[in-house]
């Protein structure tokens, strides 16, 4: 058993290993899909937050474009609220609460505000990304002119103010785009859309069109403002002029896009001395300008607070710094120690069984007494119960291989030795070599013969190779010739023998292999069937099969024994006399018979009243019957 210990040893090392590698590459792979899953989500909840904040000030700041104050503010920062699952608060500057869309006591503000709503001033950065009319993907909302003019001077695009156009305008307008819209399709085959600015004008999208085909489709209301555009046109020119004579700067001549014509004027000689250099000027007047004339129709500036319903400032809970990565670390290390312990435990318990296992097969190699202590229900506990029934089942094998040995020698010591001493009583003249003497010679061969031939039968069909040769056969007609042949032995015995058969039964089988087998198990219930006793034969049918019962009125067998009368050499007399006759093959040669064809031998018994030996096999007598036909 020393030399078994390195390959336990080397056993458990190897488990172990593996249990590690799968350990480790399982814990590095769950690691490494936690970050990424985790760096994935916090990716996607600061875009949808990111996105949610843009989109809250983007509504808020077109709110505040097109209304003079922030007093029926409420409906829309509630449903803002609603749509992006936080509380929304817009203060003044001073941190004054103007709208909150939550009831109950105020809410405690951030540090920092989310964004500061000016439609004067917006930040570009907040209003892009929600995809406003700031963007250039919303210019089908927009003039040309409009957008330019948003994006250079930070002012929304939907603070029209005095620009805003009244029904009976925005209807005359519409109805003089469509009129050359109408044309451009018709007569030139351009694709022409119509889309609306803040301010109700209508502008026409005419992609595709010639160069020439607008001046084909005149349209005078359309190329020049209306009453409404051109007071507040010329209201914004003297605001304009107003700027530009205070810095000095000669007047132009402003478009209804915003845009803008110098007049050919001389520039003043008095300057002042922080006017150089001079290109803004203009730009800084307009939009200075129109600051000043749109304040009346916008909501004052104020702070927009973002926060959680419950109070509190809005944090992602991983934020991938490094004290979370060290978290993470130390998690994954967490895991993969208890991972490593729970591999050891594990290699050490299922080495121990197989190492048990192990000494068992050693033992049975050597011929020695092998049982596997092992226990449990699991795998190995399973594998362990089949091995101790296997070792279990071959030593009664090996002592009945032993058994066996000894009483094929006794049957054949038996007769050879009476034919020995006869033979060598005649050869030195004790005894006369008489008729009577050779018939008991005759006879002890026979019986030499018999066992023999019991043997070969047994060792044939041991072997597979038994042969049957099927053929029709009448159950009836089969019992009757088995009782004839055994009721001379029977009468002598002082035993009664009887057949019966219900109806007429057929089988496709062997009759002399089947006579053999039948004949085994009568001679069998005669030899234990004291005097005045009944053997009885019967045929039935039983659940499509063929059943032929022999029954005696002998005195039975023990339960305890009842397992063993099919072994061979077995006898109810533990004594090897011969004095009940019989080999003890005769009832294996019947089961190995039975076999053969297909079917069963199985026995019953109550002791002191006899018992019974079953012969089943399977019906066909349908197809000899209609072959016979």
């Amino acid at each position: 058993m020393r030399g078994d210990v390195p390959l336990h040893r080397s056993l458990l090392l190897r488990l172990l290993a593996v249990s590690v590698l799968v350990s480790v590459c399982s814990i590095a792979a769950t690691a490494w899909l936690t970050a990424r899953s985790t760096t994935v989500a916090i990716r996607q909840e600061q875009g949808q937050a990111l996105t949610d904040d843009a989109r809250t000030y983007d509504t808020l700041l077109g709110y505040a474009a097109t209304h003079p104050g922030w007093d029926g503010a409420g409906d829309v920062v509630r449903g803002l609220a609603r749509d992006t699952g936080r509380r929304v608060t817009i203060t003044t500057e001073q941190r004054v609460p103007l709208v909150d869309s939550d009831a109950g006591p105020p809410a405690t503000l951030p540090a920092r505000p989310t964004a500061s709503i000016d439609p004067l001033h917006v930040d570009t950065v907040l209003a892009a990304a929600s995809g406003s009319s700031l963007t250039a993907g919303s210019d089908a909302l927009l003039p040309q002119g409009d957008l330019l003019a948003a994006v250079t001077d930070h002012i929304d695009p939907r603070a029209v103010g005095p620009f805003l156009l009244p029904r009976k305008e925005r209807d005359t307008l519409r109805v003089a785009a469509e009129r050359r819209a109408a044309c451009l399709r018709s007569g030139f085959g351009a694709v022409a859309t119509i889309a609306y600015s803040p301010s109700g004008r209508p502008v026409l999208d005419t992609r595709g069109a010639r160069p020439y085909s607008e001046t084909r489709c005149p349209s005078t209301v359309l190329d020049r403002p209306t009453a409404t555009e051109a007071k507040a046109l010329a209201a914004l020119q003297k605001l304009v002029d107003s700027c530009l004579e205070r810095r000095h700067e000669s007047h132009v001549r402003l478009n209804l896009d915003f845009t803008w014509t110098r007049l050919p004027a001389a520039v003043p000689a008095q300057t002042a001395a922080d006017d150089a250099p001079r290109g803004n000027v203009v730009p800084e007047c307009v939009t200075g300008s129109r600051r000043e004339q749109l304040a009346p129709y916008v909501a004052p500036p104020a702070l927009l607070f973002l926060s959680s319903r419950g109070g509190g400032d809005i944090s992602t809970v991983f934020d991938l710094s490094p004290e979370n990565r060290t978290r993470i670390a130390g998690v994954a290390a967490l895991v993969l120690l208890i991972t490593v312990t729970a591999s050891v435990m594990a290699g050490t318990r299922l080495s121990r069984p197989l190492r048990a296992l192990t000494d068992a097969v050693r033992n049975m190699e050597e011929g020695r007494a092998a049982r596997a202590e092992v226990r449990g229900k699991d795998e190995i506990g399973r594998l362990a119960a089949a091995f101790n029934a296997m070792a279990e089942r071959r030593e009664r094998l090996e002592e009945l291989r032993k058994a066996m040995v000894g009483d094929v020698a006794h049957e054949l010591r038996t007769p050879l030795s009476n034919i020995r001493g006869w033979l060598e009583a005649a050869q030195d003249g004790l005894a006369d070599p008489d008729p009577e003497l050779v018939s008991s010679l005759l006879e002890e061969a026979l019986l030499l013969q018999h066992v023999i031939d019991d043997l070969q039968d047994l060792a044939v069909a041991d072997a597979g190779e038994l042969r049957v040769h099927a053929e029709p056969v009448d159950v009836a007609d089969l019992l009757a010739q088995v009782a004839t042949a055994h009721r001379g032995g029977a009468e002598t015995a002082g035993v009664t023998l009887l057949t019966q058969a219900d109806g007429r039964l057929q089988l496709v089988a062997d009759p002399v292999r089947l006579r053999q087998a039948v004949g085994n198990l009568v001679s069998n219930a005669v030899r234990h069937t004291p005097p005045g006793g009944t053997v009885r034969l019967q045929a039935r049918r039983a659940d499509g099969d063929v059943a032929i019962d022999v029954t005696d009125t002998g005195s039975g067998i023990a339960p305890a024994d009842l397992p063993l009368v099919f072994e061979r050499f077995w006898r109810v007399e533990k004594s090897r006399s011969r004095r009940s006759g019989g080999s003890g093959l005769g009832l294996p040669i019947a089961r190995k018979l039975a076999e053969a064809h297909g079917g069963s031998l199985s026995a019953t018994s109550v002791v002191g009243e006899g018992s019974t030996f079953t012969l089943r096999l399977p019906a066909h007598g349908h197809a000899w019957e209609s072959s016979e036909a």
